[in-house]
């Protein structure tokens, strides 16, 4: 949060464990300030609640560990697509 500016990124990775923060807590602080920038959760995590409580709070995606590099990378496509034109990832 401490690097976050409206519009300064198009979108967001993220686990769900991180030391002193989790990435749940910190995209719905992101929704509760009125962030709508897309978020991909990438975690080790399997608990199904987890995933429902990322998914419902906004999450773009919920990946599970190990992640291909092509399933992430289209992850990442389509979150920038609903970001919109701006966003170009090669």
């Amino acid at each position: 949060m401490a690097e976050y500016v409206p519009g300064r990124f198009d979108c967001l990775i993220t686990d769900v464990s991180m030391p002193g923060h989790s990435g749940l807590d910190l995209l719905q602080r992101l929704r509760s300030i009125g962030s709508s920038m897309p978020v991909i959760i990438v975690t080790a995590d399997t608990n199904p609640t987890t995933r429902l409580r990322a998914i419902g709070g906004g999450a773009h995606a919920y990946l599970t560990k190990p992640v291909s590099g092509a399933a992430l990378l289209s992850h990442l496509q389509s979150a920038l697509r609903w970001v919109g034109p701006s966003s170009n990832v090669d």
